[in-house]
């Protein structure tokens, strides 16, 4: 007999979270999948189009368009909903935007009595996480962030090409903001379970190209590469958000990077910054702790102070 149907809303249908949907219809993750957006013919016209990729699929998913009101039943909210920047500008000069998009939004779904668990992409993502938090009432568990996952991945990527491997035989993380201020902790970069700078060092000869300090460069703006080029990402943040999602309704217990609110790890409190963390069906399960060297904790600290910064100065407007 078949179980509770597992029910995802997506507010936002613009490329991200149709991009998400689709993710999502591809891959089974769950049940149902309702759209919300301000324009609701738009939220309307992919909830039609992606219920027409039913007969090619291994199962149904049910597609629809609803509101706010809706998210009641719902098991996890994803938040896409926000403000690009424009050329020239970084994610945090959005910020003022995604404060009252965030407002509206939450406290409209939270009115209606949702207890599941919200998944951020909006940007500035670790700020929006934070004020999902806030705004919600719901405890930090039960609010996720996309944070570095993306960044992650990017840099998996770009460590396959230098390698010549698999990018899911390397493990490694971005950490900190999703932004300007991230740092990759190389210490816990690993290759087939082989600690990168290992590698490095016992074959110096054969991967003196290797530039880590470019690597990390690259991964910080690989994101800006893709929005100079075609305006948006969306691909990669879909299947991230997909990625998290299914963690979540499966209980898998994944370890990715996202955005949490910390309470006193990594020596640091009431702040929202990216950091690896067992995601199952109650969110996020436990967060990891990694033994930074004194370097790396030292940009962590920078990082948080940065957020922690920006958080302080929308205080009045949350």
């Amino acid at each position: 007999m078949k179980g509770k149907a597992r029910k995802v809303a997506i507010v936002g249908a613009g490329m991200v979270g149709s991009s998400c949907a689709y993710s999502m219809v591809n891959q089974s993750i769950c049940d149902e999948i309702m759209m919300i957006d301000r324009t609701y013919d738009r939220a309307l016209a992919h909830a039609l189009d992606l219920s027409h990729c039913m007969d090619f699929t291994s199962t149904r998913t049910k597609v629809r368009a609803g509101t706010y009101a809706d998210c009641t039943d719902m098991d996890v909210v994803i938040i896409t909903a926000g403000s690009n920047p424009k050329p020239g500008q970084d994610r945090l000069s959005v910020l003022d935007d995604a404060v009252h998009i965030t407002r509206e939004i939450v406290t409209a779904i939270m009115e209606g009595g949702f207890d599941g668990i919200f998944v951020i992409a909006a940007n500035p993502v670790d700020i929006v996480t934070y004020l999902v938090q806030s705004i919600s009432g719901l405890p930090r568990n039960k609010v996720i962030g996309t944070g570095t996952s993306i960044d992650s991945s990017r840099l998996k990527t770009l460590l396959s090409e230098v390698f010549s491997i698999d990018p899911r035989s390397v493990q490694g993380y971005a950490l900190g903001e999703h932004g300007e201020s991230q740092f990759v902790a190389w210490s816990h970069v690993t290759i087939g379970g082989k600690p990168l700078l290992h590698i490095l060092r016992q074959h110096k000869e054969r991967f003196r190209h290797v530039d880590l300090d470019d690597i990390a460069r690259k991964t910080r703006d690989a994101g800006w590469e893709i929005f100079t080029r075609k305006g948006a990402t969306y691909f990669g943040i879909a299947n991230a958000l997909a990625y998290i999602t299914r963690s979540i309704l499966n209980d898998d217990g994944k370890i990715i990077a996202i955005s949490a609110v910390l309470d006193g790890e990594y020596g640091h409190t009431d702040v929202c910054t990216g950091v690896p963390a067992i995601i199952g069906s109650k969110g996020i399960q436990e967060i990891i702790e990694l033994e930074l060297s004194p370097e790396e904790q030292a940009k962590f600290d920078a990082s948080c102070h940065l957020i922690s910064d920006n958080i302080r100065a929308i205080s009045g407007l949350v």
